[in-house]
């Protein structure tokens, strides 16, 4: 096997490996505005002290960021010229060519239990955890791969 070959099985390995992961993480995302919005502590006056866990309100002044286009507009309001040159250097910006990576297996092949281990094991995963976690993980990447049924890639550049 060939190095570049060894890279790109690799980069497959870990982008399905990925799948899963990254799907648990947005449903916990999710999840954790839910569970911490249905905590009342005002019949604790804002904090408790338990004794496995414990809790707090706190009220924090922050300035708010103004959004980016809301400042732009508002900056060609107050300077047309300056805001015309602003606005035309951004779409330039914009406009810059993507470098992409497309990436997959070919037909009829497929990775081995072994090239996900060795992904596995980098992300700091002894072998025994990356043996009982695999099945599940691969289980749940066909899943959800099943339904994005596309072409794989990564942005290399902007």
């Amino acid at each position: 096997m060939t190095d570049i070959e060894r890279q790109i099985i690799q980069l497959v390995a870990a982008d399905r490996l990925h799948i899963p992961v990254s799907s648990m993480e947005g449903k916990l995302k999710r999840m954790k505005p839910k569970l911490a919005a249905a905590i009342d502590l005002d019949p604790h006056e804002g904090e408790y002290q338990g004794d496995r866990v414990y809790a707090r309100v706190e009220a924090e002044d922050r300035l708010k960021a103004r959004g980016m286009k809301e400042g732009v507009d508002r900056f060609c309001q107050e300077h047309p010229k300056y805001g015309e040159i602003l606005t035309q250097m951004i779409e330039e910006e914009r406009s810059e060519r993507e470098v992409h990576l497309y990436f997959g297996t070919n037909a009829g092949t497929h990775l081995t239990a072994d090239d996900y281990m060795s992904v596995m094991q980098n992300l700091g995963f002894n072998e025994a955890t990356a043996r009982s976690l695999y099945q599940e993980l691969m289980d749940v990447s066909r899943k959800i791969s099943k339904k994005r049924d596309e072409e794989r890639s990564i942005l290399l550049s902007e």
